[in-house]
């Protein structure tokens, strides 16, 4: 799955290389977001049309392939999508109607990356492995969201919180599997995705009285 995303937004990036307007189609900003939610996805398979943008992140995506084997494919793809999806969520839920962030795109997988930090840091902590490295590539993204303007810290701290908590549920459950009880992975990762969901509606509904 990880060549398979890493492919995906490879041609995507072409598409926008060979039409602008294609951008246009799948970038999310927050007062697209209620009547066009797809863009909530698809946004996290754009990048900006620098090669230094999606170069970094498809090296991100390879360099943590070694996650999808541990976790299987399917948990790994749930991983990078909710992830997606949260980290899409955040932007928006911290930013403000009527403002410029409010009509401000977002494009890049950088929150479905810091998803996969985010679970990766569960699973070391469950292996009791070193983790200096992992710290210290967080601790560099970390200066780089905030200190260079036009990135979305949001979403990357909403990416890695959603990460985070999908590598606690994967883990937790893990642990209650191998106690003989059921696995019941899909539907803490499905209430979390319910979780995120609503409260979005709470914010557009919120956001319709400015």
């Amino acid at each position: 799955m990880s060549w398979t995303i890493i492919g995906i937004c490879t041609a995507v990036w072409l598409g926008e290389l060979a039409s602008p307007s294609f951008l246009d189609s799948i970038v999310l900003a927050p007062d697209l977001g209620r009547t066009e939610p797809w863009r909530f996805l698809t946004s996290a398979f754009a990048h900006a049309t620098n090669i230094a943008h999606i170069g970094f992140n498809m090296l991100a995506v390879w360099m943590l392939r070694g996650l999808e084997t541990f976790l299987g494919r399917w948990r790994y793809t749930v991983l990078y999508l909710v992830s997606a999806l949260g980290g899409s969520a955040v932007f928006v839920l911290l930013a403000t109607p009527g403002s410029i962030d409010w009509y401000t795109g977002l494009v890049g997988a950088s929150g479905a990356i810091f998803g996969l930090f985010g679970t990766l840091i569960v699973v070391y902590r469950h292996l009791r492995q070193p983790m200096t490295q992992i710290w210290i590539v967080l601790a560099i993204n970390a200066l780089i969201s905030f200190g260079v303007p036009g990135i979305a810290w949001q979403a990357h701290v909403g990416g890695l919180a959603t990460g985070r908590a999908i590598g606690g549920i994967i883990i937790g459950e893990h642990r209650r599997a191998l106690a003989g009880h059921r696995d019941r992975t899909a539907f803490g990762i499905g209430a979390l995705t319910a979780i995120i969901v609503v409260a979005l509606v709470v914010k557009y509904a919120l956001a319709a009285g400015f």
